[in-house]
């Protein structure tokens, strides 16, 4: 496995893989959903190349970029054994050069869910995203479904600008007792390590009534808002219940649809969804 920092080492090194190329980029600090992805990758590919980089655009001031978890040592070890064949850890300086000015926005699927609380969020993951793609040139890209707006958006954005890959976005990966895989479940104490179980048990219960025949969306958004509001340590930012292409919110009855939510689990936010009817 080959570790690169700089632009022309990364062009070296691409140069020198086969294709077709799979690629992860990651911010690091890497659980089993990411290694889900680069073995999907690896199965579908000659080749797979990943980055890490925690992407400082994608951060508001008052969010958590200098605390996010970092072990690079641990993250190369766990790619070397998931057969990864070349990582990319750009800086800053890499990404971003002095005078930097140019941005990637996607318009309408950014203004809704988390957009809506993070109105800076997207601009910084699609215009990192652009960077990483112009610079890795992949045949294939993967991306999980634990951010369902991000993959949205990121498709997209790839059909926009007429990138020429395939887009994968792989299942969410989950803990043995539901909680959706993320780096910031390290930041949970023990107590809200317990109580962060809402989220997936709400989401599991809406499941369960629309299997059962439920198709109202505020019905829906009402059994997982009830499950979070029945949790001491868990104050609910929002519940969607939306088209999973659009991301416009539904009314009325629902054929298919994504249920998304946001929920602060002391001072730690955490996000999960689940796709119903397809």
């Amino acid at each position: 496995m080959k570790v690169v920092i700089t632009a022309d080492e990364l062009k070296k090194g691409i140069a020198e893989l086969n294709r077709p190329l799979g690629f992860v980029p990651t911010m690091g600090f890497l659980h089993e959903g990411h290694l889900s992805l680069v073995r999907k990758a690896r199965a579908e590919n000659r080749t797979v190349a990943v980055s890490i980089f925690a992407n400082p655009t994608q951060f508001a001031p008052d969010e958590d970029l200098e605390n996010y978890p970092r072990d690079i040592d641990r993250d190369l070890e766990l790619l070397s054994g998931a057969g990864t064949d070349l990582v990319w850890i750009p800086t800053v300086g890499v990404m971003y050069p002095e005078n930097f000015q140019t941005w990637v926005e996607v318009e309408e699927l950014t203004k809704v869910l988390e957009g809506s609380y993070r109105p800076t969020h997207f601009r910084g993951v699609t215009t990192v995203v652009a960077k990483l793609f112009n610079a890795v040139r992949p045949d294939r890209v993967y991306f999980g479904q634990k951010d369902a707006q991000q993959a949205a958006v990121v498709s997209q954005m790839v059909r926009d600008l007429s990138y020429p890959l395939e887009m994968v976005v792989c299942p969410i990966v989950r803990e043995p007792d539901g909680l959706a895989m993320s780096s910031r479940n390290t930041y949970l104490s023990a107590p809200e390590r317990q109580a962060a179980l809402c989220l997936s048990s709400g989401l599991f219960k809406a499941r369960d009534a629309f299997l059962g025949g439920e198709r109202s969306a505020q019905k829906l958004r009402d059994i997982v808002r009830q499950e979070i509001e029945n949790e001491p340590l868990a104050e609910l930012q929002y519940v969607s219940c939306a088209d999973p292409e659009t991301l416009a919110e539904l009314k009325n009855e629902v054929e298919n649809c994504l249920i998304s939510l946001a929920v602060f689990v002391g001072k730690t936010r955490l996000i999960d969804n689940i796709i119903l009817g397809k």
